[in-house]
Order: structure tokens, then C-alpha cells, then sequence
């Protein structure tokens, strides 16, 4: 799903990107819901970026890369951690990229994400390639989730890649 949101840029800059799990709801300027096998996701496009929120039986679970006012937690390069029955992993990574490969890579992401059921994109004012996206899917008993927040200005692309599972017990032996 693509749209265009109305509102300005709020984190300017991939440097501005902060990382908290955990966070309240916070509002949202575009909202995909989904349901992946017995879990309910729902995907948020928010003035500073995005937000996810994971629920079924065992729990809930949302994620929130955004800028956030007060954050000391910078946007981290990977964090692997339990949550209740689930184990959580979350990877980031900046591309820095010329003008030219930046708009061929904007485009094909736009493309990809905005024609998928389980993708959410939206388009900030002032440039068409100025956007954050959301893709999710389920696999292997695993919900994962990737992001992709553009900064034409600068040429830097964040993309991240998020996976939770339900964790899986210590083997017991029986003597």
C-alpha cells in the first residue's frame, strides 16, 4: 500500500534514528493491519518513521525506530533479545549512495513494497524518493519484518531486518 503523507520530515537525518522495544502505541499517519498465520500485526507509518506492533496468545511485542524526543538508545546495529516466549532479533545497517544509484534503488524499493499485500509505504512531501516502507511476512514459524527509511538529501538508506519466533526450550534429558 502506498500513500502520501501529510506531514514534514521529522527525523532529517539516518543519524536522528533511535531504536526502542517496548513503546505505548504512538499515533500514526498510515496503518496496515495483517494477519500472519495466528498472529496479528499491525504496520504504523509515523512523522518520525515507523513503528510495529506484534500480537497473539502468548503476548505482545512492538518495536519503534523513530526519532524520539529524550532517546538515549541510538539506533543499534543489531540486538538479539528474549521477550517473553519470543526470541527477538533486530539488524541495522546505513547505505551511503550517490545521487544516481540512490534514485534507481529508491525506485525499486518503492516498487516492490508498494504493490505487496503485506507492505506499507509512505511518501514524504518535497521529493518522491524521500519515504519510509515496511515489508512483513511469515516463515518458518517466524514473523519478520524489514524497514527502509530514505534520506535523498544525504544519499543514506536505513534498512533494517527484524525476526521474532517463539523461543524454543532447553532440551531436557531423562535419565
Amino acid at each position: 500500500m502506498l500513500t502520501t503523507l501529510n506531514t514534514s520530515y521529522t527525523d532529517t537525518r539516518a543519524a536522528d534514528l533511535a531504536w526502542a522495544l517496548g513503546r505505548e502505541p504512538l499515533p500514526a499517519l498510515a496503518v496496515l493491519d495483517l494477519e500472519l498465520a495466528d498472529t496479528r500485526l499491525q504496520l504504523r507509518l509515523l512523522g518520525a518513521s515507523h513503528q510495529v506492533l506484534l500480537e497473539e496468545e502468548r503476548g505482545s511485542c512492538s518495536e519503534t525506530v523513530a526519532c524520539i524526543a529524550g532517546s538515549s538508545t541510538p539506533l543499534p546495529l543489531g540486538v538479539a533479545k528474549r521477550v517473553g516466549d519470543w526470541e527477538y532479533e533486530f539488524a541495522a545497517r546505513v547505505e551511503v549512495l550517490s545521487p544516481g544509484s540512490f534514485a534507481g534503488r529508491a525506485q525499486e524499493l518503492l516498487a516492490l513494497v508498494s504493490d505487496h499485500p503485506h507492505g506499507l509505504v509512505g511518501v514524504f512531501p518535497g521529493s518522491p524518493y524521500a519515504f519510509t516502507a515496511l515489508l512483513a511476512q511469515h516463515h518458518e514459524g517466524q514473523v519478520r519484518w524489514r524497514t527502509w527509511h530514505a534520506y535523498p538529501q544525504d544519499g543514506q538508506l536505513v534498512a533494517t531486518r527484524t525476526k521474532v519466533g517463539v523461543r524454543v526450550p532447553a532440551a531436557v534429558s531423562v535419565g
